[in-house]
Order: C-alpha cells, then sequence, then structure tokens
C-alpha cells in the first residue's frame, strides 16, 4: 500500500517500518558502543551507508563505487578490528531475557566461574560480594563502580577481591556473562532484623536485595562461610553443590519465580 511519494521514490507501510527498524537498530547498537572505539567506527560506518544512499539517488555512478567500495572495507575491518566488542554484544543479546528463557544458552559458565571463585575466596580467607543482575537495571551503581567489562572468570573474580587489589572493596557486578563495574557500593539494609554478627558485605548485599530483584552471593572473610541474598532474604553458609544448585534454579529466572 503506497502512503506516499517523494520524487521519484514510492514509501509504502513496510518502508517506514523497515527504516524504524534500522533506526532503531543503529541507535541499539551505538549507546551499546557509546564510549569505545567500536562506537566511532560504527559512526562512520552508518555516515558512509548514507553517503552511498544519496549518491546513488542523484544518479553519481563514481562516488557510489566508491562508496560501496569502502562500505565492503569498513564491515570487513569492523569485524576484524572489534572481535571483544561484538562477542560481548552476542553474549548481550543472547542473555537477554527472552533468549535466555527460550535457549537457555551459556548460563553454566557464569555460574562455574562464581561457584569456583566463592570457594577460592572461602579458603583463601577474603571477602567477596559478587552481584548477579536479573531484569532490574542497574545503572547508577555501576556508574559509581568502576566499569570493567570484563568476561566473567574465576581466576579474574577471585584477584578483583584479592586484599592488595585497589579494587577489593565494594561489589563486582555481572550481567550477561561480563563482569560490568568493580568496586561498587550498595545500599545498606535498614532492617532491625539482621543478625548483628552481620557485617556491612552482609547488610549490603541484604539491602540490594530488598530493592532488586539481583543475586548475590556474598563470602565472609571472618566466617569463611557462603551465602546468598535474594528478594531481601538470605540463605546462609552454602557449600559448593548447594550454591550451584540455588544458582542454576534462579539466576536467569524472572523475579517472581
Amino acid at each position: 500500500m503506497t502512503l506516499f511519494k517523494i520524487g521519484f521514490l514510492t514509501i509504502t507501510l513496510v518502508d517506514i517500518i523497515d527504516i524504524l527498524l534500522v533506526s532503531w537498530l543503529f541507535v541499539k547498537l551505538y549507546f551499546y558502543f557509546k564510549g569505545t572505539r567500536a562506537g566511532h567506527m560504527l559512526v562512520g560506518l552508518v555516515i558512509i551507508l548514507v553517503a552511498s544512499f544519496v549518491f546513488r539517488a542523484i544518479g553519481m555512478s563514481g562516488m557510489s563505487w566508491i562508496i560501496d567500495s569502502l562500505q565492503t572495507v569498513w564491515v570487513v575491518a569492523f569485524v576484524i578490528l572489534f572481535q571483544p566488542e561484538l562477542r560481548r554484544l552476542l553474549i548481550y543479546v543472547g542473555r537477554t531475557r527472552i533468549f535466555s528463557k527460550i535457549f537457555r544458552v551459556g548460563t553454566s559458565k557464569t555460574i562455574d566461574s562464581v561457584v569456583e571463585a566463592s570457594l577460592s575466596l572461602k579458603e583463601h580467607g577474603w571477602g567477596g560480594l559478587i552481584v548477579l543482575q536479573r531484569d532490574t537495571g542497574l545503572k547508577s551503581l555501576k556508574e559509581a563502580g568502576t566499569p570493567l567489562k570484563a568476561e566473567v572468570t574465576a581466576p579474574l573474580l577471585v584477584s578483583l577481591f584479592n586484599p592488595s587489589s585497589p579494587l577489593h572493596d565494594g561489589a563486582v557486578i555481572i550481567q550477561n556473562d561480563v563482569i560490568e563495574a568493580a568496586q561498587c557500593i550498595l545500599p545498606l539494609t535498614e532492617s532491625e532484623l539482621v543478625d548483628p554478627d552481620m557485617g556491612t558485605r552482609h547488610r549490603a548485599a541484604l539491602g540490594l536485595s530488598e530493592e532488586t530483584d539481583v543475586i548475590v552471593v556474598v563470602v565472609s572473610e571472618e566466617k569463611k562461610r557462603i551465602s546468598v541474598a535474594m528478594n531481601g532474604v538470605f540463605h546462609l553458609n552454602l557449600d559448593k553443590f548447594a550454591l550451584r544448585r540455588f544458582l542454576n534454579e534462579y539466576l536467569f529466572a524472572g523475579s517472581g519465580e
């Protein structure tokens, strides 16, 4: 169905939907890569695409050929130079709620890394505070911390909470198999029912779990025990198997499950 015409162009409803979807896609990609080298290169790619369309529309064959050649090289260079960013993007897409519920892929790697790191921290007698983000956004907490954007691995988590590390204070926030930020300060619980023996880490874990749907793994350096806070409730003194079972059951489920 034709809606209107612009010169020699005939615009249909499908064209409008197509333009809106492409625009939405580029905006989402830009904000995901914003502030990185990939973000600047993505802007350059968009400029080349727009220039290609304009030159074709006005019939400049020579410039169209040059732009098309640059466009191919630009896309290939983008893929080669920014493999880490693209890998994180694919992880992000695959870990969104709709896809994680349908396919449930890649969840075990993060769980394995968190369990292994928690046990290692317990053995070393080091404290740890690991936030596993689900549906609720934690943008303000991440921005107040130290951004990392690193793939989740047990050695990296352990090194972050090493007392000699400058990032060992505060919490680590994990989303979509990526360590988003470290040294994050969490809100402390105001509940009067908290065990007086619980330290700042436990109060922070409980406080955030009261306000959001996150799962927070806490490793106590004093008592050398692993606990999990979710929905304002503590699950105390978990062993390796109980921790893995808990995370497998709740990590990528909806907050109401």
